[in-house]
């Protein structure tokens, strides 16, 4: 189906939905993700743990420049502002959601999604696996690619075998190149 009829389907059956509970009748089934979705969740260690430190360094060269024009409390209220983001980043999990036509993650703050018409190749290797993208021509002729995505079990912590696995299937179905290291 179709990405405009599949929300027109879930519109309808949201309000059938609706109707049917305001009646006392059970709801039928309705899935706002389809049975073929995956999301693969990682843990961003390395990110927290810098800003953690940098907010230690911070404290130990403001107390130990004994000069009197420091102004103390803003120096702890910027020490607090790194833990606060480096415990915001420590919860906010990087994922990878494999859906029946389209990968997506979060990068810089935002949801990037991505075709399986837009993806070169798929390598998948101990622990890493990366998702090459084909280039894209700009106003100016030239083609440009983007950075390629890439997924490490050791900065993420995610699971890249299970990621692997789900991926060789996806690139089968889409008849894209698939390496194995």
């Amino acid at each position: 189906m179709s990405r405009s009829w599949e929300r027109k389907v879930q519109k309808n059956t949201a309000q059938l939905n609706k109707q049917r509970k305001k009646q006392g009748k059970p709801s039928l089934y309705s899935s706002n993700s389809s049975a073929t979705e995956e999301i693969f969740k990682g843990r961003n260690y390395v990110l927290p743990i810098t800003l953690v430190a940098l907010a230690a360094i911070y404290v130990l060269l403001g107390l130990a420049s004994q000069q009197a024009v420091m102004n103390t409390s803003l120096t702890w209220i910027v020490v607090a502002m790194y833990v606060l983001l480096a415990v915001v980043i420590f919860l906010r999990r990087p994922f990878l959601k494999v859906d029946k036509n389209t990968i997506s993650t979060i990068k810089f703050n935002r949801d990037r999604r991505l075709n399986a018409d837009q993806i070169a190749k798929i390598k998948v290797g101990s622990g890493t696996v990366v998702i090459e993208l084909k280039g894209t021509k700009g106003k100016n002729g030239k083609v440009s690619r983007g950075g390629n995505w890439v997924f490490t079990r050791i900065v993420n912590r995610y699971d890249t075998a299970a990621m692997g696995e789900r991926l060789e299937r996806f690139a089968n179905t889409f008849n894209i190149p698939f390496e194995k290291q």
